[in-house]
């Protein structure tokens, strides 16, 4: 690492980035420069001097050339090319001038550089065994933080755009190689290999991701491409068979072209029946001897042909055997083939398993080939952000008070409710308004008094305003909408949110060119502020397109939805990546779904200039396609338009409304086309107003016309992709899309001619910092100068960083870092976002700590929700102690996957509890802070409800980690640990779990470990002043009127002990809902009734779901409940991990389990009793 650093490609003396021509042109002016000092003092060095540079530039020769000098020749050479001083005095009396010392001095200035992008480029990227399973590479122990490693790290500054990309190269193949080497042990130890008697490999287990293969053979491998070593194509068929279960066959058959799976070669030592054990190494018990990455270029079909992915359906094929094209890799073949000719054993003659990866997390090739491409290709940055990337330089440069290009005058639209709200927002600002205060009415157009005015570009000198003179007022103007027609849905979408002066400061940011950074903790609008900036830049630029990328789909999607319910053309939307399916509307927004949009939409309008020719009784077939009904435009509308101007300017000193009304009724040429618009058409009480209603109403067919021009495009391409690429490159205006799909598809979008103005990311802190820095290079440079002009980042560096999975590249590389943070870290102006409109008061006191600043909006003190207390719970939120359940507290069935029995019973029973007075389910959801919990109270729910129609499943059941973004009402929190505090240390962690709630919290663990964790005190400190008992009001009901802030009588309270206490209350709750239940129920007598009143022809239309059930068979269901109920106590499911159980043991619970259902002698109870 020293070496590399020391001959980096950086100039010593201005710290600018070096390409490799210059680092090539430099190390021939030091060759040469070391011949003339030869040949000018050493004669007999003279075949050194005249051999050209390439035969005398390596190590070998230099060594050969030198070896012979002694000391004092050494030193004449050295002192003439200035290396060393002449005379060794003080203050350089430190200096060495021994011969070793000066050999190797000319020998490793002068030999040739080994280029860092030649050997990237002959990296091979998918990581073989002896990467995989190297502990100094991939560390997998524990990292305390204590130890110095070999990896490089990620730190507030870089040297150059080479040196980020390639630790971020290597850090990022690192992190995946750890995450391959965790998916292959998983996979290969469940296959169970095994060696059999005559030394060949079966398989005692079987695995989702990975298969035997039957066949392997390599079938062609193409010539290098000139000036390269490596073969430039090689591919090889993989057969496996499909004798897995329906739902895993359809996912074998459905590996997608460029997907990535592994080739493994076992060899294993192990008898038959050996078991695994997973404490101990992996390779010796499974005998694993080589690892090779391939991609996948298609299944084959009957003929032996690629199947490829298109709209037509895929053949299905007969039988269970199947066979794979897949491209290997041509750097990893080439050093296979080389090592193959010193003897080694070829690797490509005995793969045994096909190994898939799932889908979401196997995009790692695709971002290191597009890292790679953007080391081999020139990075241009905008200037304004080049430094600030790097970390140097004034932090604020790229703040929009410090550019150059900053607008003086912003259109606003319909950020603002009303003037009140303009004032409100601007309270450091003096307001100036020449408009009367009754016609101060949105939308405002504001001109900033403190911005310079900017001199013309043409040369003529106007005066700059002097910085003395700029005051800090703001001159309000307000303007009115052109209105686009005289049919309601022409009126434009308007914004209803009452923005805070921080968010309209964000908002004003974001407009403005330049870099914005808003921190927006939890709750305070962070969508809804990047959503107005978006339509307010569509409208204030509409020749610019921007960029919104964020890190999950759902953000996107939730952006999205938002964005459609403002005032944007949804022929100028675009979502790209395969989150679009999840898009809660019925419109597709897909490249394809705004295709047929376009196609459908021109169809339409060319059947509303049918009308309009109709009406105005031209002939001839104007309406067939877009260039047809431009010239139609042309020479029909626009010369009645011109016509009608023409004739009405007469009338403009007419005074009497009933005559003109009457006069623009008779001229205006298109009163039949608006024939089904509101009438009267012109309701104006003078010319004005009339000529506005009539440019109004011509400007709702220009606009159609205009349209139809845009789409012209579309009826000269004529396929799909073509069409598909067009919409990109061309008509969309907003395009959205994910920042992996911007990894994956960079290449794609540079070469289409992808083009951007400006970047809208949201959960920035939340993207990786090499995936936040790709977008902003998928276009290439215009005149080698990036045309970014705004880049606007959203996030909360307090809650959680991008997922690291390994502790080392986590904590010591500084991995989880984001970009986000770093610039938060170096200094650049943020604007904190400080109302938080989400949760109660109480609640949000839990995290509020954390912040600046973070006060709760008006609203949160006003509406009914917030004032109401939660139905059936004395507070809002609550810490819960939960104490071993039968000595047990957490368990780890398997290496870090906690459970925490007691905890998760507990859950469900408050979870039931809250079902049972009538929340909604779909307002509760369950979080833990480990994975092995999720699963465990997903089991319980299962057991105790889920299939219950009167409870079920809650709205959700997952980690904080994933729920961080989202929220919900009522939120049951599991901290699973009682040994150690474990992740929650972090208190990011903490602060996103806390804040996932609305209007109730209710957290499940030991109190008495995590109160004395430091890092979290702040919020235990106030969880713990509240009882640690459960405390219930079980004769509410949802909704209650009971308000949060009223006493609740002790009578009407309840504390529940402990898990157990509460599963009895519940399930004596139940029973008695039950009860209450078949009493409401009708009697055999009165459902006949009904059905007698049902008309008779109808009958067999009648759909089952609608008839009751009936009360027999309802009462033979719970009938032996009931018995069973009333003569036992009640005796909680016992939720085992069964992972390790043995036959033996399964045999005999399935014994006793069938004894029982024996005893109750009654059908229905059967499925019950197995659950």
């Amino acid at each position: 690492m020293l070496k590399f650093y020391t001959r980096f490609e950086i100039n010593d003396v201005t710290g600018s980035s070096l390409t490799d021509h210059d680092m090539t042109q430099l190390h021939y002016k030091k060759i040469t420069s070391l011949q003339r000092a030869v040949f000018a003092k050493f004669p007999s060095l003279r075949v050194f001097a005249l051999s050209n540079v390439a035969t005398v530039d390596n190590r070998e020769s230099l060594e050969q050339h030198f070896g012979g000098l002694d000391g004092k020749g050494l030193l004449q050479i050295a002192t003439f090319l200035n290396l060393v001083p002449e005379e060794v005095v003080s203050p350089l009396d430190w200096h060495r001038v021994d011969e070793q010392f000066l050999r190797e001095l000319l020998i490793t200035r002068h030999e040739r550089r080994c280029s860092q992008l030649e050997a990237l480029n002959e990296m091979p990227l998918y990581p073989t065994e002896q990467i995989i399973w190297d502990e100094n590479v991939v560390p997998s122990e524990y990292y305390s933080g204590e130890s110095c490693l070999a990896l490089p790290k990620l730190n507030l500054q870089f040297l150059t755009l080479h040196d980020y990309l390639l630790r971020n190269f290597n850090l990022f193949r690192l992190e995946s190689t750890y995450e391959i080497r965790q998916d292959i042990e998983d996979a290969v130890s469940r296959m169970l290999p095994w060696q059999s008697e005559d030394g060949d490999v079966v398989f005692g287990g079987w695995a989702r991701m990975a298969l035997p293969i039957a066949s392997f053979a390599v079938v062609e491998v193409a010539k290098p491409h000139l000036g390269e070593k490596k073969p430039s194509r090689v591919r090889a068929d993989v057969g496996v068979t499909l004798s897995v279960r329906r739902e895993i066959k359809a996912e074998w058959e459905n590996l997608r072209k460029h997907d990535v799976c592994f080739l493994i070669t076992v060899k294993p030592t192990q008898p038959y029946g050996t078991k695994y054990k997973h404490r101990e190494p992996f390779i010796p018990q499974v005998g694993l001897v080589s690892v090779r990455g391939c991609e996948v270029e298609g299944m084959l079909d009957a003929n032996g042909r690629v199947i490829e992915d298109g709209p037509e359906p895929r053949p299905q094929l007969q039988g269970e055997n199947r066979c794979y094209r897949v491209w290997l890799d041509s750097n990893q073949y080439r050093l296979d083939m080389d090592d193959l000719q010193e003897g080694a054993d070829d690797v490509y003659e005995s793969f045994n398993i096909l190994m898939r990866r799932k889908p979401k997390e196997n995009n790692f090739k695709a971002v290191l080939e597009t890292i790679r491409h953007l080391m081999n290709t020139e990075c241009v940055v905008p200037p304004w952000l080049h430094d600030i990337l790097l970390g140097y330089g004034d932090p604020g440069a790229a703040h929009y008070s410090n550019m150059p290009n900053q607008e003086r005058s912003l259109e606003f639209n319909d950020t603002f409710l009303d003037y009140n709200h303009l004032e409100a927002s601007f309270p450091n600002y003096n307001l100036k308004c020449e408009v009367p205060e009754e016609n101060r009415q949105p939308p405002f157009r504001l001109i900033f008094e403190d911005v310079p005015i900017e001199k013309e570009s043409d040369g003529e000198d106007h005066e700059e305003t002097p910085e003395g003179e700029l005051t800090k007022s703001i001159l309000v103007q307000p303007y009115k909408y052109e209105a686009r027609g005289p049919y309601p849905s022409d009126k434009p979408k308007q914004n209803s949110i009452r923005f805070t002066p921080t968010q309209v400061e964000a908002i004003r940011a974001g407009m403005q060119p330049g870099l914005t950074l808003v921190v927006g903790p939890p709750g305070t609008g962070k969508t809804d502020v990047a959503v107005q900036i978006i339509s307010n830049i569509y409208h204030n630029h509409p020749n610019q397109r921007t960029l919104i990328v964020t890190h999950s789909n759902q953000a996107l999607n939730q952006l999205f939805e938002k964005i459609m319910a403002l005032d944007i053309d949804e022929r100028h939307l675009l979502r790209l990546g395969h989150g679009e399916e999840a898009l809660e509307t019925e419109k597709d927004y897909s490249r394809y779904g705004r295709v047929n949009y376009v196609l459908a939409k021109r169809m339409d309008l060319l059947s509303q200039v049918q009308k309009l020719q109709e009406a105005l009784g031209v002939s001839g077939d104007n309406a067939y396609t877009c260039e047809t009904a431009g010239y139609f435009y042309l020479y029909n509308v626009m010369a009645r338009w011109e016509k009608f101007q023409s004739q009405i300017c007469v009338h403009e000193e007419e005074t009497d409304a009933g005559k003109l009304r009457a006069e623009f009724e008779k001229e205006f040429p298109f009163g039949k086309f608006f024939a089904d618009a509101p009438q009267p058409l012109f309701k104006g009480a003078n010319y004005d107003e009339l000529m506005d209603i009539a440019c109004s109403n011509f400007r709702y067919i220009s606009d159609i016309f205009n349209e139809l021009e845009e789409f012209r495009a579309f009826e000269l391409l004529r396929t799909g992709l073509d069409r598909s690429k067009y919409l990109l490159v061309k008509e969309a205006k907003i395009i959205a899309m994910t920042c992996t799909h911007a990894a994956l598809k960079r290449k794609e979008l540079v070469n289409l001619g992808f083009r951007y103005d400006n970047i809208l990311m949201e959960e920035s802190a939340q993207i990786l910092e090499i995936e936040t820095f790709i977008p902003l290079l998928l276009q290439n440079p215009l005149d080698g100068l990036n045309r970014l002009k705004r880049w606007i980042m959203i996030g909360d560096h307090h809650q959680l960083p991008p997922v690291i999975k390994n502790m080392a590249f986590q904590k010591y590389s500084n991995m989880e870092q984001s970009l986000f943070t770093r610039l938060v870290r170096l200094g650049v102006p943020t604007v904190d976002l400080d109302g938080q409109g989400r949760a109660r008061a109480s609640i949000c006191s839990l995290y509020k700590w954390r912040y600046k600043k973070l006060e709760d909006l008006q609203h949160i003190f006003e509406r009914d929700e917030y004032k109401q207390a939660n139905p059936g719970f004395v507070h809002d939120y609550q810490l819960i102690n939960v104490e071993d359940f039968k000595g047990v507290g957490e368990s780890e069935p398997n290496p870090y996957f906690y459970q925490n029995l007691a905890e998760a019973e507990y859950i469900v029973a408050v979870y039931m509890y809250m079902r049972l007075l009538g929340y909604p389910a779909a307002k509760i959801s369950i979080l833990t802070t480990y994975n092995g919990q999720k699963h465990l109270i997903r089991d319980v729910i299962n057991a105790r409800c889920g299939n219950n129609p009167l409870i079920g499943w809650p709205h959700k059941i997952t980690t904080v980690d994933k729920y961080q973004g989202q929220q919900n009402d009522y939120i049951l929190i599991s901290l699973v640990r009682t040994k150690a505090v474990g992740h929650l240390r972090d208190v990011r962690r903490l602060v996103v779990a806390m804040s996932r709630a609305r209007l109730g919290l209710y957290v499940f663990g030991r109190v008495s470990l995590f109160k004395n964790c430091l890092e979290l005190q702040q919020t235990f400190k106030l969880l713990t002043q509240r009882p640690l008992k459960l405390s219930l009001v079980p004769e509410d009901k949802y909704p209650t009127d009971r308000l949060a802030s009223a006493d609740v009588a002790s009578q009407d309270m309840r504390t529940v002990e402990n898990m157990s206490e509460m599963a009895q209350f519940v399930y004596e709750r139940y029973m008695a809902k039950m009860e209450e239940l078949k009493d409401t129920l009708p009697s055999e007598e009165e459902l006949q009734a009904m059905r007698n009143q049902l008309p008779q022809e109808d009958e067999e239309d009648v759909p089952e779901e609608a008839s009751e059930e009936p009360p027999e068979k309802r009462a033979a269901k719970e009938e032996p409940l009931s018995k069973k109920k009333t003569t036992e106590a009640f005796k909680p499911t016992p939720i085992l991990n069964e992972i390790n159980v043995d036959d033996t043991e399964m045999t005999q619970r399935e014994e006793i389990q069938q004894e029982a259902t024996d005893e109750d002698q009654t059908q229905e109870s059967a499925p019950a009793e197995e659950s």
